[in-house]
């Protein structure tokens, strides 16, 4: 049996998968105008969710949770979508088939967890030394859309269609049992780090590992990693980071602004009527901005309680070091399109998208930072 069958079919021998019916009929007489569709608001659909994350997960879990809020509020109680954790219907990392196979209609999570299905699918979460939050939701949702278009045109051959889910802004470099002075100092170190950043690491002589984020502090602890990324002080701190490793490392090369997704299945989007599509659309849109501000509230907080209560040492990754790892993720990228031209065309979009707005980003944001923050 395959494996996609053999998943479905368990889940559906101990989950009832909820039916849903169309809430749009057309008047049997003709209008004069045009056929206007007739809702029938007495009628509700009830959705299923599942994410990556846990159920209540700080900031990524709770996220769901809001959507889920807004949608039922925005619809009057005409659709109702119940989340699940990570492990409660589906481990987390099978989510995106869970919702390709009409398991759930809807998932949570992040895209570059799907690399190994799709390599193009990298590009709509985040890569090394790439666009940060305000960049990549400029190329998704601004202009003419065509990161967003991109994304669909990817999602389609899985009866998926992508939502933006929020974004992590930029993270922090990891934590460090040494200092990194130069490059010869990632040689040999076992690092928790994904994807394309992992790669990147290896090419410069260390060791990506893979650790899951409840076991990141043991592993830490034991020494059975040297080094672990995370996303930033906020969760850093609740996961008790600054207890297993001595140097707190800026910036987060590795991811500049990790954008979240929600996915739904295709077949089930096309059941609802439109003014339900439009609520989930904007619920979507508002954990966008609200993720993105609840991380910024959160680690400006405790990046304080980490200097000033627990003594955290910051640093900076030293220019050479950045330079190296620049220089290796971007052969790790050409390896990766190079062996699938979706992730070539997608990567071509990103990069040219980028590198168009970095002369204004220069003059704006960073202009602001170096010029006028500190004085």
């Amino acid at each position: 049996m395959k494996r996609k069958e053999f998943i479905k079919k368990g889940i559906l021998g101990t989950a009832a998968i909820g039916t849903t019916s169309s809430l749009i009929s057309c008047n049997s007489e003709p209008q004069k105008d045009a056929e206007i569709p007739i809702i029938n608001f007495n009628k509700t659909y009830e959705w299923r969710l599942t994410t990556v994350w846990g159920k209540n997960f700080p900031v990524f879990g709770e996220s769901a949770n809001l959507l889920a809020k807004w949608v039922s509020e925005m619809s009057n109680g005409r659709m109702n979508i119940k989340i699940f954790g990570s492990g409660e219907l589906v481990p987390g990392y099978e989510t995106f088939d869970a919702v390709s196979m009409g398991v759930t209609e809807m998932g949570g999570g992040c895209s570059y967890y799907w690399q190994g299905k799709k390599p193009a699918a990298v590009f709509f979460a985040t890569i090394p030394f790439g666009m940060n939050a305000q960049q990549a939701l400029s190329w998704l949702i601004g202009g003419d859309q065509e990161g967003m278009n991109l994304w669909k045109e990817v999602y389609k051959p899985f009866d998926l269609i992508p939502f933006v889910g929020g974004n992590t802004g930029v993270q922090m470099g990891g934590w460090f049992n040494k200092e990194i002075n130069s490059i010869e100092d990632l040689k040999g170190l076992k690092m928790r780090i994904p994807g394309l950043a992992g790669k990147a690491l290896e090419k410069a002589g260390g060791a990506a590992v893979n650790v899951a984020a409840g076991e990141i502090f043991t592993n830490l602890e034991r020494g059975v990693i040297d080094a672990t990324e995370w996303v930033g002080p906020y969760h850093d701190y609740k996961l008790g980071l600054h207890k297993a490793a001595k140097f707190y490392y800026t910036p987060g090369w590795h991811e500049a602004g990790t954008q979240l997704e929600f996915i739904v299945n295709a077949k089930a989007w096309e059941k609802l009527p439109k003014d339900l599509q439009e609520i989930i659309h904007t619920a979507t849109l508002r954990v966008q901005a609200w993720m993105l501000a609840e991380f910024d509230a959160q680690n400006g907080l405790y990046l304080e309680k980490l200097i000033n209560e627990e003594g955290v040492t910051l640093k900076e990754f030293p220019d050479e070091v950045l330079k190296y790892l620049k220089k290796y993720s971007k052969e790790a990228i050409d390896e990766l399109i190079g062996s699938d031209p979706m992730a070539k065309k997608v990567y071509e979009s990103y990069l040219k998208f980028m590198n168009r707005n970095k002369a204004w980003s220069k003059i704006t944001e960073q202009a602001y930072y170096n010029k006028i923050l500190d004085i």
